[in-house]
């Protein structure tokens, strides 16, 4: 080789030496350097940029974030990470548990609404049947009506109260007596009475021994107090369930679970390691020792879940609430009907007990027999022209809100009892487990389980070696990762009060929480057509009119009999042997006091 190529061969190969050597610093510095700690640092929103370093150093006297070797951290830099994954993680429990809070407390004000509006229509309902069969005492009824429905109403509203279905109803039927008694039984004593004397005081005080309504009062005393109690039991068991959610979305990590949250995602970046997530099992051990309080409420929380269930079927499940609210009409009609038809007999013993409940005579006025159709009654009989048809009745119902027996319109925008109790045992049987699947839930946003590698809490790993325990406090005791000294006493007082509940309700209703099947609400009851029993659907050739029984739960069809009578308003009304054979001896009184 000619010696003048030499020198440019010898600088040639001196300038490529130099610049591998250029690449190899600029690398080396690259790999030690804290700018990518900096980036998550910064987009988190952990603190201070200042804190991070600009190269790893070897000098830090770390707490948690311990391991040989240069560390991006600081001791400020971990006192963030600590504030930051206790914000994060409670974050993360509160977005789970939100969906169900928010299930309980969105279906608890569903259900007081659709409450409230049967109590109206009720209200309505049973006034206006005084407004229109039974004018005389109208006015002076609306009063006890509005005090009726206001008892039953707080009585399912607020279960702290000392409200007794039984003793409103009767309370009602105490007032009503006097009314009845004077101005429809005696319509010429009615001068006579008012409030606060001494007739008036005695007529209610002695109805229940009088019994002036026959079996009506008790029967409808009964069949509220039966329906309204489950409704009742469901208000508190929703509202229990949200201090529930309530108690554990306040519960504090304690030092361990923050010290180990802390190691778990945010020692890698000490290292450098931002982007390496940590292994799944060692994620659970993380998870179940923090939450191991919380999964104590596993077992009370599937329990109560299934207590919800029953409630919920037992308040709609065939329209028994809806019924009975609407049967009052029926059941204070038939008891005005039973008090007129025996009404000389009541005026005799009233006669005795409270003295004469006239003046100067008996002036004992014929009352006279009307048909008055009721919901509950069987079809209704002809009428005279002031009456409404009942296809015109039933026609003015069809309009009314969702919460009728009747389903509503595809269009309608409101939803019956039973939509709203289908739709929440449709979710809430997915939440059964959620405490114990909750330490899960939140790992899966922290491990990507294709990655080949992993944090292990001391390495990145290819699979975590450690022990997986199981949920609980006594499960903990074998945990590597988190040291669980005992329950929590804020969580410990949430599970008292839950299994409190439950024992109540199981006590007060047998059976109620003991389901081993969770069938949905109404299963087995509809077809898959458009078309089910709720909307009205009947099979060709039903020429047997349907009813819906206040007493029992089952739709059963009226069997042909003769048509019950009718007492009050109108005089063109067909009667019975038994209500001519009174009429007559009526008469035959008021001819012979005359």
């Amino acid at each position: 080789m000619p010696r003048a190529l030499l020198p440019p061969l010898t600088l040639c190969w001196t300038a490529l030496l130099l610049l591998l050597v250029h690449l190899s610093v600029a690398s080396a510095s690259r790999s030690h350097s804290c700018r990518e700690v900096k980036t998550a640092f910064q987009l988190r929103q952990i603190g201070p940029l200042k804190w991070v370093p600009e190269t790893p150093s070897t000098d830090v006297d770390l707490l948690v974030c311990k391991h040989d070797g240069p560390s991006c951290c600081t001791r400020k830099m971990e006192e963030s990470y600590r504030v930051a994954v206790v914000r994060e993680t409670v974050q993360n429990i509160r977005s789970y548990s939100f969906e169900l809070k928010f299930l309980l407390s969105g279906h608890a004000a569903a259900f007081q609404d659709t409450y409230q509006s049967l109590f109206s229509f009720s209200l309505g309902h049973l006034s206006s049947l005084f407004e229109s069969s039974y004018t005389s005492i109208s006015a002076a009824v609306n009063l006890h009506i509005s005090t009726l429905f206001s008892d039953l109403s707080l009585f399912i509203r607020d279960a702290s109260s000392n409200i007794s279905v039984e003793a409103a109803v009767h309370r009602f039927y105490d007032n009503l007596f006097p009314l009845v008694h004077t101005r429809l039984i005696n319509p010429g004593s009615a001068a006579a009475i008012t409030d606060g004397n001494n007739l008036s005081d005695c007529l209610r005080m002695t109805r229940q021994d009088v019994n002036p309504f026959g079996r009506h009062a008790l029967a409808m005393a009964k069949e509220l107090s039966e329906a309204l109690r489950a409704a009742r039991a469901l208000t508190w068991a929703l509202s229990v369930g949200e201090e529930v959610m309530n108690g554990t979305e306040v519960a504090p990590l304690t030092k361990e679970c923050t010290r180990a949250l802390v190691k778990m995602q945010y020692c890698p970046h000490c290292r450098g390691l931002t982007l390496i997530r940590p292994c799944g099992a060692y994620c659970l051990n993380v998870m179940r020792g923090c939450l191991a309080s919380l999964s104590e409420l596993d077992m009370p929380w599937r329990r109560y879940v299934a207590i919800l269930e029953d409630l919920t079927l037992a308040v709609a499940d065939e329209h028994s609430l809806e019924l009975a609210l609407l049967g009052i009409r029926g059941q204070v009609n038939e008891a005005i009907l039973y008090a007129q038809l025996h009404g000389p007999r009541l005026t005799a013993t009233v006669d005795k007990v409270c003295g004469q409940s006239m003046t100067e005579t008996h002036s004992v006025q014929p009352t006279t027999v009307k048909m008055v159709p009721t919901v509950t009654d069987s079809p209704p009989l002809p009428t005279n022209q002031s009456d409404p048809p009942a296809m015109e009745q039933l026609d003015r119902l069809s309009h009314l809100r969702s919460s009728l027996p009747l389903k509503p319109a595809k269009s309608d925008k409101d939803r019956s009892l039973k939509q709203i109790a289908r739709e929440f045992m449709n979710y809430i049987g997915r939440y059964k487990a959620f405490f114990a699947a909750l330490p899960e839930m939140l790992c899966e946003g922290e491990v990507v389980r294709d990655e080949f590698t992993c944090w292990s809490g001391d390495d990145v790993v290819e699979s975590y070696s450690g022990r997986v325990v199981g949920n609980g406090v006594h499960a903990q005791r074998q945990n590597p990762e988190v040291r669980v000294k005992g329950p929590d006493h804020m969580l410990t007082q949430v599970k008292d009060r839950l299994e409190h509940f439950n024992q109540e309700i199981q006590e007060s209703m047998p059976g109620f929480g003991r389901r081993e099947s969770w069938e949905d609400l109404g299963s087995g009851e509809e077809n898959s057509g458009e078309c089910d029993d709720e909307d009205g659907c009947q099979g060709s050739g039903e020429d047997t009119p349907k009813i819906y029984s206040t007493v029992g739960t089952e739709v059963a069809k009226a069997p042909p009999h003769e048509p019950s009578v009718r007492v009050s308003g109108s005089s063109t009304a067909p009667l019975t042997l038994p209500t001519f054979t009174i009429f007559i001896l009526t008469l035959a009184l008021q001819w012979a006091l005359n």
